[in-house]
């Protein structure tokens, strides 16, 4: 009888062993996985000089850094864009999004300066931060840091994407100035030219009509009216 007990004993002991190996194996999997993420490295050609886009990390490998619980991903871009980038082959509304990403819009954080002039302006109203003609970034609200530091947590890496890739070099060039880790940031381009996987539809065209599924995305709005101004 005792024998037996033995016996049982083991047995429930090496299915805890074998099960928490196999456990480890699953779950780790993707933490295995976070180790291999190269550094930011800006591209070669107008896509490095004038946006600061990533050469290893962009629109044609995003969809090969996905779902990291190490990491989290913005879109910068305005669900409508008050700038005429139809004019430069682009689209002023969030016609699609790549999966995981959410949107936190960059024209309302900061006073956006350097557009093409075919563009135009874009939003013009209050923002978080004023970019000074020195290049000094002024908190215009005493919440202004919290929320950055909330929404691109300084303990992940940060995949930056937007139409074509200005908004988030802009984004990028931001957070290094305001004291993040310039490795772990990186601009992946423009969702304009992406061509992977994980695309999620906003743009419809049906019987000539066009409509935007908004609702599919999580969109982070700021409302200045409940924030503190500084004086």
């Amino acid at each position: 009888m005792k024998n037996s007990n033995i016996i049982v004993a083991i047995v429930i002991l090496l299915t805890f062993v074998v099960g928490g190996v196999t456990s480890y194996f699953i779950f780790n999997d993707d933490n295995s996985k976070q180790l291999e993420l190269p550094k930011p490295e800006i591209t070669e050609g107008i896509r490095g000089t004038n946006f600061g886009i990533d050469k290893n990390i962009n629109e044609e490998t995003i969809d090969n850094y996905l779902n990291r619980n190490d990491s989290v991903y913005r879109d910068m871009r305005m669900l409508i864009d008050e700038g005429d980038y139809e004019s430069i082959g682009g689209d002023s509304y969030l016609s699609g999004i790549i999966k995981g990403f959410e949107v936190v819009p960059f024209p309302l954080l900061l006073n956006v300066t350097g557009l093409p002039e075919t563009v135009g302006n874009t939003y013009q109203g209050p923002t978080l931060f004023t970019l000074t003609d020195e290049g000094e970034y002024v908190a215009n609200y005493e919440e202004s840091m919290e929320f950055l530091e909330y929404y691109f947590p300084k303990d992940k890496n940060i995949f930056l994407m937007c139409g074509g890739g200005g908004y988030s070099g802009m984004m990028k060039s931001m957070l290094i100035e305001l004291g993040w880790d310039k490795d772990k940031i990186y601009n992946t381009g423009g969702h304009w030219y992406y061509n992977g996987n994980n695309n999620i539809a906003i743009k419809n065209i049906s019987s000539n009509k066009t409509s935007y599924d908004f609702w599919k995305v999580t969109y982070h709005d700021i409302d200045v009216d409940v924030l503190h101004k500084v004086n």
